[in-house]
């Protein structure tokens, strides 16, 4: 079936049945739900004339609640769905407007007092235009996904994804009090705990961005006929020669419980950024729980600021096929009961691809709780990291490099930096920085994270978990904007300047003192 929306269309995918039980079991609570007292009126005191005998006072009453045509009253479900939406229910006592299939023309979920929406099946915004803009695939279209802040978006499936396709754009822009949150029918009933994953299929978004792994005989890396299907879906293709391509914007969200695994190896992220342009918006993101990596870039050139990354079950950061970015701004927190490094860095296949990845972080707080080393740099890739914090408890040592051609010299034709370069890096792990392994030794990797204001045998002295203490503040920073200028101001060591640098207050979940909890359902926010 279809919806007329009122500048564009939504076509169904025709498949959309798949499982709705979901994994998890446990209870965390009540709801969040609006406290919306209701005041009483008095009743004004009727006092008699001078000479008409008694004081009468009448009764106090309360006048019957309205609600003024066209809302919703606080509390309850909305009576229908916006157009473009379908019906389908009520969940927590919201509305439950559906969206489904392809949307081409323009779609705004607007924030609706009583109504929260869904996903059933990969819910596409526009079709593949392909990884020229200058000559559009045939038959493909464009679409517009508009999300309002405060909007709520959940999965009920592993089969539940939001796929941008090349050519088409998000607009998801939540502010600091009002996020835009997408999570799991289970988080929306209350029946998820701290160990919670992959309760749906997460975000892909698909960009005309250059990328170095080409399907197809003859493409050459890097150029528009150069695309790759991207994993965990079918049919889903990105890459191109684009390095601006834009794909909206992304601010202020959360994205609770995601990823899925379609089989061995071939899984769905939290946020899958695949040949994204830097023309894309990234950042005020939080994801929490994937069931694989956090966030993963296969390719591209969009940068990223503020993103927090907790209880990922993978990988957190993994840069992959070419990806040339800066991030800044990042707070990575394992969770005890799973997940594998902080930063996973690779190329596929071979070592000597170009465009070769060249990831730059500034202002990191780097916090592992798993077995595995926190950092790993292999396939060639090229890394920087600028004042950072990486600690653990759990692994042994900070660092593992892999890779001849990783720590290789500069080397213009491969596109090649050099070594990955480290400078006010503070490394505190309990058998030291370095990992010594036979591929790459530690006396190969000392060298790099000798001076330059690195430390070593770093202490932190953390408050409230994450925030600096007097060992964080009086670690000595690097200018990042005079080490590129594509950084802001960040003349720190980690991701927080000081104990009162709260970035993260009011769009987050579960992090830092008085944050609402991810385990609890999202409020409806809808004026």
């Amino acid at each position: 079936m279809s919806r007329a929306l009122s500048n564009g269309r939504v076509t169904t995918n025709g498949i959309l049945s798949r499982p709705r039980r979901l994994r998890s079991a446990l209870m965390v609570g009540a709801l969040f739900g609006p406290l919306l007292g209701l005041a009483a009126c008095d009743g004004a005191t009727n006092i008699a004339s001078p000479g008409e005998g008694t004081i009468v006072t009448p009764p106090t009453t309360t006048p019957p609640t309205t609600t003024p045509p066209g809302t919703t009253p606080p509390g309850t479900p909305a009576a229908d769905c916006p157009a473009g939406t379908t019906n389908v229910g009520v969940i927590a006592n919201q509305r439950n407007c559906q969206i489904s299939g392809t949307i081409t023309g323009g779609l705004t979920l607007r924030n609706l007092a009583g109504v929260i929406y869904s996903l059933a099946g990969r819910v596409n915004v526009g079709t593949d235009l392909g990884g020229d803009p200058g000559a559009p695939a045939a038959g493909g279209q464009v679409g517009t996904l508009t999300i309002e802040p405060g909007v709520v978006v959940f999965g009920s499936a592993g089969a539940d994804a939001l796929v941008v396709n090349r050519g088409s754009q998000l607009f998801a822009e939540g502010t600091a009090t009002r996020p835009i949150i997408f999570t799991s029918r289970s988080n929306i009933e209350g029946t998820v705990n701290e160990n919670s994953i992959g309760q749906w299929g997460g975000i892909v978004i698909l960009g005309r961005a250059p990328i170095n792994v080409c399907i197809g005989a003859g493409a050459t890396p890097g150029s528009t006929g150069c695309q790759s299907a991207v994993e965990g879906l079918t049919g889903a293709f990105y890459g191109g020669a684009s390095p601006a391509d834009n794909s909206g914007r992304i601010r202020y969200v959360q994205v609770r419980f995601p990823g899925f695994e379609v089989s061995a190896g071939n899984e769905l992220n939290g946020i899958t950024l695949a040949g994204v342009g830097s023309g894309t918006n990234f950042e005020r993101i939080q994801v929490v729980n994937s069931s694989d990596d956090g966030i993963e870039w296969f390719g591209g050139r969009v940068n990223g600021r503020y993103l927090v990354l907790t209880g990922n079950d993978d990988d957190n950061i993994d840069t992959d096929n070419g990806y040339k970015g800066f991030l800044q701004f990042v707070l990575v927190i394992q969770r005890t009961a799973g997940g594998d490094r902080v930063i996973e860095a690779d190329t596929a296949g071979n070592e000597l691809r170009t465009p070769r990845s060249n990831v730059r972080i500034s202002n990191f707080t780097f916090i592992g709780n798993r077995p595995s080393d926190p950092v790993l740099l292999r396939g060639g890739t090229d890394y920087t990291l600028l004042n950072g914090i990486i600690t653990t408890s759990a692994a042994q040592f900070c660092l593992d490099i892999d890779g001849a051609q990783t720590v290789a010299p500069a080397d213009a034709a491969l596109d090649d930096v050099g070594p990955p370069i480290f400078r006010s890096v503070q490394f505190a792990c309990p058998s030291g920085a370095v990992r010594d392994e036979t591929d790459v030794p530690a006396a190969q990797i000392t060298p790099l994270i000798t001076g330059n204001n690195n430390n070593p045998s770093f202490t932190t002295s953390f408050g409230n978990v994450f925030l600096p203490g007097s060992n964080e503040t009086a670690a000595i920073a690097t200018d990042p904007i005079a080490f590129n200028s594509a950084f802001v101001a960040g003349n720190f060591v980690g991701a927080f300047q000081n104990a009162a640098d709260t970035w993260y207050t009011g769009w987050t979940c579960g992090i830092g003192a008085g944050a609402p909890s991810c385990l609890a359902s999202p409020p409806n926010t809808g004026s």
